[in-house]
């Protein structure tokens, strides 16, 4: 069956498409079964993430560059990551109403995934899910994140570009370092320019990122001003993305950029692994069972752990 699926896949079937992604958000053994044997067919799409506060407008940035790029006939594949429903655990945008219009495109393919408490904003099984979409044959995956304000660390990683989206109300741009998100942009994208303060806000964030050290080798950080609605600027990011895209391959960093990517997501695969297989019904017990001597303080949390530690040894030994 699952064959047959992968098969379908790498056809490019929508439906394929969408039934392999629900297998990799399950996280179970058929998802890793899959994720290894369409190893061999991903790479060849390139990642961009698109992050910022609430309200900057990332939903219509996403949605005016996938039409740019549906323009130079290249497939787009979409991973909205939303906040997790408290009630349900899925996203709470469903497939982002905003994205109607390019989602009934046959070149472009939506996904929204829920965060489930991440705190970067972007699921775990998004990367598995771009790796889905890597294999189909989409030429640009699109990471769109909920920017929660905090480290948004994880779609750097993700992403071979990071694309910042502030507004002016975003305050000046300290606010955008303070949220970690001066540290991972590739591109600032000043959206709905056409408000009051646009100005005053890039020469804040151009003031900042001239204080940053940098060499004549180092990647220079433009900012573009856009108004996404009307679809002005839309054309001036793709091209920065061409141009960091060209600037990370002709100095090899993209291949070390994936390699850096690639290692923290297998350190990651082995902790999930040994997290899941060291908290299995044996050293629940162990750790239930010491409890009460701890509260009542004959030992200390760090006894208990080095116990479950060396149990967890033997156990493997």
């Amino acid at each position: 069956m699952q064959n047959d699926l992968i098969n379908k896949l790498l056809n490019n079937e929508r439906r394929a498409v969408a039934r392999s992604i629900s297998i990799v958000e399950s996280s179970n053994s058929a998802s890793t079964e899959l994720l290894k044997k369409i190893f061999p067919n991903i790479g060849n799409a390139y990642r961009i993430g698109i992050t910022g506060p609430p309200g900057s407008g990332k939903s219509t940035i996403t949605n005016q560059i996938t039409k740019y790029y549906r323009k130079q006939n290249k497939k787009v594949g979409i991973i909205a990551v939303d906040p997790t429903s408290p009630f349900t655990g899925g996203a709470l945008l469903g497939d982002r109403v905003r994205m109607s219009e390019i989602g009934q495109d046959e070149g472009v393919f939506i996904r929204s995934m829920a965060t489930r408490g991440n705190i970067g904003g972007l699921s775990k099984r998004a990367v598995d899910a771009a790796d889905v979409l890597d294999a189909a044959g989409f030429n640009l995956i699109i990471f769109e994140t909920v920017g929660v304000g905090q480290s948004e660390l994880d779609i750097a990683e993700a992403a071979d570009t990071t694309v910042v989206v502030l507004v002016p109300e975003s305050g000046d741009a300290v606010q955008a370092m303070k949220a970690g998100l001066m540290e991972i942009a590739d591109l600032f994208v000043m959206n709905k320019s056409d408000r009051p303060g646009s100005q005053q806000a890039v020469t804040s964030l151009q003031t900042i990122l001239m204080m940053r050290d940098h060499d004549e080798k180092s990647w220079m950080i433009n900012i573009i001003k856009t108004i996404a609605v009307q679809n002005k600027g839309i054309d001036e990011i793709a091209n920065e993305i061409e141009r960091h895209k060209e600037y990370l391959t002709s100095n090899n960093l993209l291949l070390k950029k994936r390699e850096q990517r690639t290692k923290n997501r297998i350190k990651n695969l082995v902790e999930d692994k040994i997290r899941e297989e060291l908290w299995s019904e044996s050293g629940e017990i162990s750790l239930n069972s010491s409890l009460e001597k701890v509260v009542l303080g004959k030992l200390s949390p760090y006894h208990i752990a080095e116990k479950i530690i060396e149990e967890f040894k033997l156990k493997q030994g």
